[in-house]
């Protein structure tokens, strides 16, 4: 079996599990042993823009949604070899690869930075280890397209 019928697969996989780690909660927050949330990342970003916190609602937005849903949606036209864009796709893959696991940092210091301030606690949920499985196999197909393009060329 080739490397090549991976990709689809791994970007398939990839994509299902951002869906679910954009939906499902990301970590148990406790405050005082009185007061439980479990925010989603859309919930998160929600919860920012409606609290007037735009630009740090917009940031999140672009690293943790929009980045990851246009690296997987170049990496699915490059694993289909649109052939008039091909080297183009290759680069963009390239560069937005170099961000693959920016959002996955963002929210672990979110959990770090609730467990270390001691007014309330933080457990991973679901949703982070779907997010963080989508990033490592939208990273892992992008490594394999570009390195069937480098050695096709």
């Amino acid at each position: 079996m080739q490397i090549r019928s991976f990709i689809p697969i791994l970007l398939f996989i990839a994509t299902f599990s951002l869906a679910l780690g954009m939906t499902m909660p990301l970590m148990s927050v406790s405050r005082l042993y009185f007061f439980d949330e479990n925010p989603s990342l859309l919930g998160v970003i929600r919860s920012l823009w409606s609290g007037g916190e735009w630009l740090l609602a917009a940031i999140v937005a672009i690293f943790s949604v929009i980045l990851p849903v246009t690296k997987l949606a170049v990496g699915q036209l490059a694993a289909s070899q649109v052939p008039a864009a091909a080297h183009a796709l290759h680069r963009w893959i390239t560069i937005l690869s170099k961000w693959s696991m920016l959002d996955v940092l963002l929210v672990a210091l979110v959990i770090f930075g609730a467990k270390t301030s001691g007014l309330a606690t933080a457990i991973a949920q679901p949703g982070l280890w779907f997010f963080t499985a989508s990033a490592i196999l939208s990273a892992a197909a992008a490594h394999l397209i570009v390195r069937e393009e480098t050695s096709v060329t």
